[in-house]
C-alpha cells in the first residue's frame, strides 16, 4: 500500500492522466477524425499533454482546494 503522505501526488497523477487522456482524445478526433493512425496520434498527444498536466495539477490543486474551502459553508 502507498503511504498516505503521497496521496496528493497520487491524486494529481491520476486526475491529470485521466483528464488529459479524455481531452487529447476528443481534440485529436476533432482534428483528424477516426482515420488510420488515430490511436498513435492520440497516444502521442496524450503523453505530451500529461507531461504538462501533471506538474500543473500538483501546483494548482492546493489553490483549487483553498478556493473551494472559501466558497463552501463550514459545518
Amino acid at each position: 500500500m502507498i503511504p498516505n503522505k503521497y496521496a496528493p501526488m497520487l491524486f494529481s497523477l491520476l486526475l491529470s492522466g485521466m483528464m488529459s487522456l479524455l481531452v487529447s482524445g476528443i481534440s485529436t478526433m476533432r482534428i483528424s477524425g477516426l482515420e488510420a493512425g488515430f490511436f498513435a496520434m492520440w497516444i502521442g498527444a496524450w503523453l505530451t499533454a500529461w507531461l504538462v498536466a501533471f506538474p500543473i495539477a500538483m501546483v494548482v490543486a492546493p489553490l483549487a482546494r483553498q478556493v473551494v474551502r472559501g466558497m463552501t459553508a463550514k459545518q
